[in-house]
């Protein structure tokens, strides 16, 4: 990152309330607690930063831009949430463009046999990627990376060569909801920033690597190194 490049992600920092500058050439990063007491902002910002160190060039700021406008409030997030079915049936039916889509069909084909707070993190781990410079900046692109590929996806229902048909309307309906929750600015607090995640059933191999942050109903969660 060159030196313009970094005083300009330093800029935006401060601009959002997240960091402190102190100097031209250094600046001190200050995460806030005050709006958000996830830490995983601070572990984000800390990985982009030592892109530099690695050279990847194209950090900049534009991937700083994306990850902090993922993590700042928006005024359509509900004041309260609960991971109780209860509170999902006493939320309006949802609706949204292609991004909800993209993210309800996931949470269906992903996760519509897990308890409420199980989808909820499943739908962290996908808007987790969306906000990383490693991963594709859309719901969609996420979902969808290396499709085609039978069993070389990053979502297994995209590629195992089966229809992806949606029978349980019940079902559907419900992770719809948390689907909209999640892209209306829902807090991202279950899983500590993860990326990946797999069933108890299997034991890939980069979960021998990467960080394990949480582990709710059948599904194990984990961060990417640099992600």
């Amino acid at each position: 990152m060159t030196l313009s490049a970094r005083l300009k992600a330093f800029a935006l920092l401060a601009s959002l309330g997240f960091c402190t500058l102190t100097g031209a050439a250094q600046a001190d990063v200050t995460v806030s607690h005050s709006n958000d007491p996830n830490p995983v902002l601070g572990m984000e910002l800390n990985a982009l930063l030592d892109q530099e160190r690695d050279g990847l060039e194209n950090a900049g700021t534009d991937a700083i831009e994306r990850l902090l406008q993922s993590f700042k409030p928006k005024s359509s997030a509900p004041k309260a949430l609960e991971y109780t079915k209860a509170f999902l049936d006493s939320r309006p039916t949802a609706n949204g463009g292609t991004e909800w889509q993209c993210l309800s069909e996931a949470l269906y084909f992903e996760a519509r046999g897990e308890s409420v707070k199980g989808q909820f993190a499943v739908a962290e781990v996908i808007l987790n990627r969306v906000s990383s410079p490693a991963f594709p900046n859309t719901v969609c692109g996420v979902v969808h990376q290396g499709t085609g590929k039978k069993y070389q996806c990053q979502f297994t229902y995209t590629c195992d060569g089966y229809s992806d048909v949606v029978r349980e309307k019940a079902a559907y309906e419900q992770v719809a909801k948390v689907a909209r929750l999640m892209l209306d600015g829902a807090p991202r607090s279950l899983t500590q920033g993860a990326t990946h995640y797999h069933t108890r059933a299997v034991s890939p191999r980069w979960a021998r690597t990467f960080a394990k942050t949480a582990q709710i109903g059948v599904h194990m969660f984990y961060r990417m190194p640099q992600a």
